[in-house]
């Protein structure tokens, strides 16, 4: 779950390429050939494969670059393993001969920041700074391949003790695609539904090369549950909604993925296992479903949106060391946003209009200024903004479903979360059950855990694929003997 309205070094990129400029002198022609040479000569420097990384204190961020130039002029390719960003348009690239290096330059098009490398080319590496947003970190390139993607050691590979089933089910219009692991044996085994974050997430819950639910339904299924795992709605195997869905009706796909459950004389009782926003969900179908009998939160929201995303604005900025002025002023563009966005009594003319500006102050703030903005990237987030789902999820207050919850609930949340602040969640989330009367609750917070439960430095997005722990093993053993020890 991310606000788009942070500052943070991850590169999503559009594409763009800029022709080099060719010498046009018409009198001197043997300097014009000597030119023609020299950048000739610079061109089959530079062309080729590139790796090295940004050195962003702490974390440092790697990358593999490609440049060509053909008559077409120059155009590039950056990949960033840890990011799961793979041949990625490069723009503005610029190569000029200089005395004794060859100075390169180019850009990532269509970001706030305007994210550029501008180095020179000595001794067979490729050195400079690299900056975004007013910020800036030195990088290094060189030919030689030094990168390899992370690790994911964790991924189950076979042979597996437990049954693996395709299915399907439905939910109205939508088809729900999904995988179901089972214990072999006899018996009535309890089963979990996993429900994923927000965005668009297959059923593995895949990101930058991490696929946690798998993880996590392997490492049940081991030990006796049932799990099943289900595309999202327009991913995967799965057929999207037929209107912009909001949290409510992806609350209604799990209730048709417990109904599917509870047909299957293989299983005995239903729990729900929510990831950031998939705890939100979990929480409104326990509030109102008899066939949900435990529900395991994992990072889940205990408040509305608009307190948990200025709060994980607030996280983000302080672990990016963003303070001060700057730090400010995008507070109060947020809050100034999720007041355009939850007024009632606004035309939508106007509140396009209105957001459209905090868009374009927020590029601002972090560097770009209005002429260099990229007005398709600024129409984007607007109309991301504008979605049925972002303002549906800022209003609703998930605590009274959490006072209506009576079964068993196992709250989990990591101390750098810096998306799902565990102080402010956890503690809401608790009072709330209590308040409610429910007397079977626990509670986790898990020291040196991210979002993804992940044993992490400091949270923020950028070490999620650089980390090549999928979930901690202490995640992975709490919530198991919490499934199997829950009251029958």
């Amino acid at each position: 779950m991310q606000s788009n309205f942070h500052q943070r070094f991850r590169l999503q990129i559009t594409s763009g390429c800029d022709r080099l400029g060719h010498p046009v002198a018409t009198l001197f022609i043997v300097m014009a050939m000597v030119m023609c040479v020299s950048v000739s000569h610079a061109e089959n420097r530079v062309t080729g494969h590139w790796e090295g990384q940004i050195e962003i204190p702490g974390q440092p961020i790697a990358v593999k670059i490609d440049l060509t130039n053909d008559d077409e002029g120059w155009t590039g390719t950056i990949d960033i393993p840890t990011q799961g960003a793979n041949g990625l348009s490069l723009s503005d690239i610029h190569v000029v001969e200089e005395d004794d290096s060859v100075h390169v330059k180019f850009s990532i098009h269509g970001i706030p920041g305007n994210p550029t490398f501008d180095g020179k080319l000595q001794d067979g590496a490729i050195s400079g700074t690299f900056s975004q947003g007013g910020a800036t970190f030195g990088f290094r390139l060189s030919r030689d391949k030094v990168i390899k993607g992370p690790a994911r050691s964790q991924e189950p590979k076979p042979p597996f003790p437990y049954k693996i089933e395709e299915v399907a089910f439905q939910n109205g219009a939508v088809n729900l695609a999904g995988t179901l692991t089972l214990p072999f044996g006899d018996g009535r085994f309890p089963a979990v539904l996993l429900i994923s974050g927000s965005g668009l997430q297959d059923r593995d819950e895949t990101l930058v090369g991490h696929k946690p639910f798998w993880v996590l339904a392997d490492h049940l299924s081991r030990a006796g549950i049932a799990v099943l795992r289900v595309d999202d709605p327009g991913i995967g195997k799965s057929t999207p909604h037929p209107k912009p869905p909001t949290t409510a009706d992806f609350a209604t796909d799990v209730e048709a993925g417990v109904a599917f459950l509870k047909q299957d004389d293989r299983v005995g009782p239903i729990g729900l296992i929510g990831h950031s926003e998939g705890g939100l969900i979990a929480a409104i179908v326990a509030s109102r479903s008899n066939d949900v009998g435990f529900i395991v939160l994992m990072a889940g929201p205990g408040v509305p949106g608009a307190e948990l995303l200025r709060k994980q604005n607030e996280r983000i900025f302080d672990a990016a060391g963003i303070a001060g002025e700057r730090r400010q002023r995008l507070l109060t563009l947020l809050d100034r946003l999720f007041t355009i966005l939850t007024a009632e009594d606004m035309a939508e003319d106007e509140r396009h209009q209105a957001v459209e500006e905090i868009v374009r102050k927020q590029f601002e703030i972090n560097g770009v200024p209005p002429d260099q903005q990229d007005d398709g990237h600024v129409q984007a987030l607007v109309e991301q903004s504008l979605t049925p789902w972002m303002r549906y999820f800022l209003s609703f207050d998930p605590r009274p479903a959490f006072e209506k919850i009576r079964v068993p609930v196992l709250a989990l949340n990591g101390e750098l979360d810096v998306q799902v602040d565990a102080e402010q969640n956890l503690t809401a989330i608790a009072a709330a059950l209590e308040k409610g009367g429910n007397q079977n609750v626990t509670v986790h917070r898990l020291p040196k855990h991210n979002h993804l439960f992940q044993r992490a430095v400091t949270g923020l997005v950028n070490e999620y694929g650089a980390i090549e722990e999928t979930l901690s093993p202490e995640v992975l053993g709490l919530i198991r003997d919490w499934i199997l020890t829950v009251p029958r």
